[in-house]
């Protein structure tokens, strides 16, 4: 059984990854702080901190994913991906790929695009380590964030997977709650910054996690 992820962002001073358009797009497993990745919040050999690897899924996984999920424009953020069928609770829908990284060569790539600094696709693994979506991902880094989601992030090992919540119809938008943590004060203006459009009754406003 896998334990459930939250991604995280980290700011270090001025610069650093940090939350956006998608998870995981950012940071880390557990409920505890600690630096995170994008999408946007977990590849083949083991990659130690100061190498990278990437890995792939297996055939069979990925034509899975690709008769139940979609990548569509979403009216919550760019891109979004949906269902093409109805998917039961429980289902593992696509693992989150990408490139394992140290944090200090996530820190090297910061931005992915200047023009959109807060927009990553970096999912925090642990504190060494960092999945950058952007090199070798798959459809996952593009599923949004939402306050009230219908998926959640589970990592196995140092692999992170996206798994159904609840039901979900055909034709809904997949999204889970970034919880994005940021160590410095929640203020005004950080809030607006990583603000949340999902459009959900319980939403907080904000792609930050609440501070405890």
């Amino acid at each position: 059984m896998g334990r459930r992820v939250q991604a995280k962002a980290r700011k270090s001073g001025g610069a650093g990854p940090s939350a956006g358009s998608q998870p995981l797009r950012q940071p880390r497993a557990d409920a505890a702080p600690a630096p995170a990745g994008g999408k946007k919040a977990a590849r083949p050999a083991r990659a130690d901190v100061a190498s990278t690897g990437l890995r792939a899924a297996t055939p069979s996984a990925k034509s899975l994913a690709g008769r139940r999920i979609q990548v569509r424009r979403s009216s919550v953020h760019g891109r979004g991906v949906f269902a093409v069928q109805a998917i039961p609770a429980g289902t593992e829908l696509i693992e989150y790929e990408g490139e394992t990284i140290s944090w200090e060569e996530a820190l090297r790539r910061h931005p992915h695009d200047p023009s959109q600094p807060d927009h990553t696709f970096y999912f925090h693994i642990d504190d060494a380590r960092v999945i950058d979506g952007n090199i070798g991902g798959n459809a996952s880094r593009w599923i949004n964030h939402s306050c009230e989601p219908n998926c959640e992030a589970e990592e196995d090992g140092d692999r992170v997977f996206i798994k159904a919540l609840r039901d979900i119809a055909s034709g809904e938008e997949l999204s889970f709650d970034y919880g994005l943590i940021i160590d410095e004060r929640y203020t005004p203006a950080l809030k607006k910054r990583f603000a949340c459009h999902c459009g959900s009754t319980h939403c907080r406003g904000t792609m930050l996690a609440p501070k405890r």
